[in-house]
């Protein structure tokens, strides 16, 4: 099965990163479940309003009002046994059965690889937590160098102040005593 291909290649890696569907574009061909062309889509459409109380409302009517009136009188069309009626629900189940049986297997196709999509993005979104984790564990390790260092160096600065503080005493003693 051919993917399509990604558009992600002129994409910068920001815009790759930032792109939340780019694990879920190579299934774009897996949305519709029959396929794209006017047959597939009324298919479709036909197979989800089976499932509807509109289409179970409307069928049940249809039916009270067939056996109504053939029972009646009103008509004679389908006598009692109703065979009419059983060769209308035996031709409705012989073309449901096949949308409904396709409907499903494509859904299940398309969770599945939504499902994938998803996982990839997970594991993705892990890999990039480890990294920031890894980049904030070694940004911490260089701050406490450098607190280190800058505490090394405030020592040697108050040691050296010290040391002129004394040398500068003693010069003043020298001048002093000299003078």
């Amino acid at each position: 099965m051919k993917t399509p291909p990604s558009n992600t290649a002129s994409l910068s890696t920001t815009q790759v990163a930032n792109d939340h569907m780019r694990f879920h574009r190579p299934h774009e061909h897996l949305a519709p479940t029959f396929g794209n062309d006017s047959f597939a889509l009324k298919a479709e459409a036909f197979a989800r309003f089976f499932g509807t109380p509109l289409f179970l409302g409307a069928q049940t009517a249809i039916v009270l009002v067939w056996i109504a009136a053939n029972l009646v009188g009103l008509v004679h069309f389908d006598a009692y046994p109703f065979i009419l009626l059983n060769l209308a629900f035996s031709l409705q189940a012989a073309y449901a059965a096949p949308l409904i049986l396709l409907a499903q297997t494509r859904q299940a196709a398309r969770d599945k690889a939504h499902a994938e999509a998803d996982a990839k993005h997970r594991e993705t979104l892990a890999i990039a937590n480890e990294q920031r984790q890894a980049i904030a564990a070694q940004s911490s390790a260089q701050l406490l160098e450098l607190l280190e260092r800058n505490t090394r160096l405030t020592e040697l600065t108050k040691e050296l102040t010290e040391r002129i503080e004394l040398l500068t005493l003693e010069v003043h003693g020298q001048v002093v005593k000299g003078g």
